[in-house]
Parts: C-alpha cells; structure tokens; sequence
C-alpha cells in the first residue's frame, strides 16, 4: 500500500519574518536538513501563499508556507554499516548507546543513514517490528544521546512492549536546564500532545495524553541547573516539553529552547544514562549505564571552572 504524501503548513511570525525560507524551514522542523528543504524547493513541493519561490525567499510576516514531503519511493530498509557502541547482547536484546546525530529510524532527510540501517546492516533477518523500523522498541531524538533497547525476536517485543506498558522499565536521562528550579525534586505532571499552532512540536496541552518526569537536581550553577530526569510515560519531546513549560528549557534546545546559546554546546543537553529492564529470556532486571558524551562533559567543565573563578 502506498504511504500518502504528508503535509505540513506554518504561518510565518513577526519573529521569523525576512529569515531565508530554508534556514526557516530547517530550524522549524529539526527532521529535515536544510539539504533535504532546500530539495524539496527545487522540486516544487514548497510554496509560499501558494506560489513556489527559491530557497532564499524571504517571507514576511503573515504568509503561509506549505510543505508536501512525498512518500519513501520504497517501504524498504537499505543496509548502511557503521560502528555502533553495543553495551548488551544476548539471543533476545542489545542495548545501543546511540551517539547525537544518529537518526533512529528513516525520516525525510533521513533515508538511509540511520540507526535501523545500520540494524539492518548488522542482522539481515531482523524483521520485529515492521520493516523500517527493525527490532526498535523505544526511540530517542537525534540529537540526544544514550540507551536504548532493540528486541532481536517477536518474544523479546513482546514483553519489552508489555514492561513499557506497566512503566516496568527505568529510562533515566541527565540534562542541563536554564535556570533554578525552586525545588530540590518533584514530578510534572502535565498532559502533552500536538501543538495546535505547528503540529511538528508538541507542548502542554489541556486533554493531551498523560505525561509524567520525575525530576532530581543534581548540581546547581549561575544561570542554569543540572538534573537527573525519569520518564514514567514516554511521550514525545516529553523531557524538552516540560522543562520548557515549566520556564527551564534545556540548554542548546533549538526547538523548545531560548534560541542562541552562549554556553557552546551544538545540541541539547540530554543524555539518557541509565536504562534497566527484564531479560525477556530469564527475568532477571538488568541496569546498563552510560557515561556523559566528552562534549556534555566539556560543557559542565566549564561551568565548574566558572563557579570556583
């Protein structure tokens, strides 16, 4: 069956008005690169108040840009190898310590360099989970680094699928947040679903489906906060999400953030460490760690050194 094109519509803002149309593009959808808009253009498959124009328009205020993004020519998943960090291995699962970059799954912009090509690559077979998402239980965005777990058979989906569905399984992420929050720990709660001014981003929405981050301060600093977070649901964006409604958007998020950072970091600070769950195979609980990236790491170097400056 032949996927539909998908389609999507922005309404320029006084803030984004007499920015270039790709870079506008690229930065309002993080999922396709300012290569993969700037094809998009060319083929006409971008318009302004319906008019297609060049990839270095400059829209006002006010105008409304329509994207089409045509289907994947074939539902099809291409192998492409590369190194992947393999933590855990066993007949039922492995656990991937994904590096930032790295794609999960086929995206526009993303056909084929993704972490499921590079599953495909290293098990021919592997076919749980549908055909372009091989064996892939959990995702994390691309520029987020850390665990995840990839199910090998139908049974180690299977009772992946149920773990998750109890909130058996522990996700936990470190991030670096704008700002202080005023306690030492706590829990949002705070219901999240599609934006209903750009359905690309999610946020806070009364009626969304139930979202819950368990939250811990680790480390606090001038200007910005270092904490541990652990999603009892796990909804899209949801850590980005609910720091940002709550005033505390993570550092170096181009989406939900503050715009320009002064810190030097090239992506957000969110890193998922520390993931545990039950083989399918035995039931024992395993816990797989991994440590903070040396970019991460540099960033709360320099914090550090800043305080006792």
């Amino acid at each position: 069956m032949t996927q539909p094109a998908e389609t999507r519509e922005l309404e320029v803002g006084a803030a984004e008005a007499g920015e270039r149309l790709d870079a506008l593009l690229a930065r309002t959808y993080p999922d396709l690169s300012r290569s993969a808009v700037q094809r998009l253009i060319e083929l006409g498959d971008v318009s302004v108040d319906g008019r297609a124009v060049r990839a270095s328009f400059r829209p006002s205020s006010g105008q409304h840009v329509a994207i089409r993004i045509p289907p994947p020519t074939e539902a099809r998943l291409v192998s492409r190898a590369r190194d992947l960090s393999i933590v855990y291995e066993d007949a039922d699962v492995l656990v991937v310590d994904k590096p930032a970059g790295l794609v999960v799954h086929p995206a526009p912009g993303h056909p084929d360099d993704t972490l499921a090509n590079a599953l495909r690559a290293r098990y021919p077979d592997l076919q749980i989970g549908g055909e372009l998402r091989p064996g892939i239980v959990h995702r994390l965005d691309k520029d987020t680094s850390g665990l995840l777990v990839v199910a090998k058979n139908d049974r180690a989906m299977a009772s992946l699928v149920e773990q998750m569905a109890r909130k058996a399984v522990l996700k936990e992420y470190v991030a670096l947040v704008h700002g202080s929050p005023r306690v030492a720990e706590g829990v949002i709660d705070a219901p999240i679903a599609r934006n209903p001014r750009d359905r690309k981003r999610m946020a806070v929405v009364a009626g969304g489906r139930e979202a819950r981050t368990h939250f811990r301060v680790l480390e606090r600093f001038p200007g910005y906060t270092l904490v541990e977070a652990r999603l009892e649901t796990g909804r899209t964006h949801q850590i980005r999400v609910h720091f940002a409604s709550l005033g505390h958007p993570l550092v170096g998020d181009a989406v939900y953030g503050r715009g320009k950072e002064s810190l030097g970091v090239s992506r957000q600070f969110l890193h998922a460490r520390r993931l545990a769950f039950a083989l399918p195979s035995t039931g024992a609980t395993m816990t797989f760690e991994s440590p903070l990236p040396t970019d991460l790491q540099a960033v709360l170097e320099e914090l550090r050194g800043g305080q006792s400056a």
